[in-house]
């Protein structure tokens, strides 16, 4: 953790206007998402290329940035009908708790796939991205 770091925004130019910060700020989401992939997969052993990645919430709803995660993790991106989770989360402990709504196993059956994203660009165009990614961060570090 650095305290001292600050943020910045890389690659402006002349034509960058609001739609650009926009697709930045989307891209820095799947960027984001990526260091957390890899700090998981390097402590849980057995975690292969053949993991699939779960989202909802608000941001699932947009394609673009959904595909974007799904590029840039190499690995498909499953969107369920109910984007929504944590309210219906919540109803569910409600209903469970008054004993009408089903059991884990149960809620869990009730989940399903609207969309899946899986990942286009190479391996190492994936690997240029985030190493861009990479360096950005190192930049925003400060140097104590």
């Amino acid at each position: 953790m650095d305290p001292d770091c600050r943020g910045a925004i890389f690659g402006l130019t002349r034509a960058t206007g609001p739609a650009e910060f926009a697709k930045a700020a989307l891209q820095s989401v799947g960027y984001q998402t990526r260091d957390l992939w890899e700090a998981m997969r390097a402590d849980w052993e057995g975690t292969g290329a053949d993991s699939t990645l779960r989202v909802d919430g608000g941001m699932s709803a947009s394609d673009w940035s959904m595909q974007f995660l799904a590029d840039i993790l190499g690995a498909p991106v499953d969107r369920p009908n109910v984007l929504e989770t944590t309210a219906l989360g919540a109803a569910w402990l409600a209903g469970m708790q008054s004993g009408i709504c089903p059991g884990p196993d149960g809620f869990a059956k009730s989940w399903s796939l609207e969309r899946r994203f899986k990942p286009a660009p190479s391996q190492d165009a994936r690997d240029a991205l985030y190493a861009g990614w990479k360096d950005a961060v190192s930049r925003t570090l400060s140097k104590t």
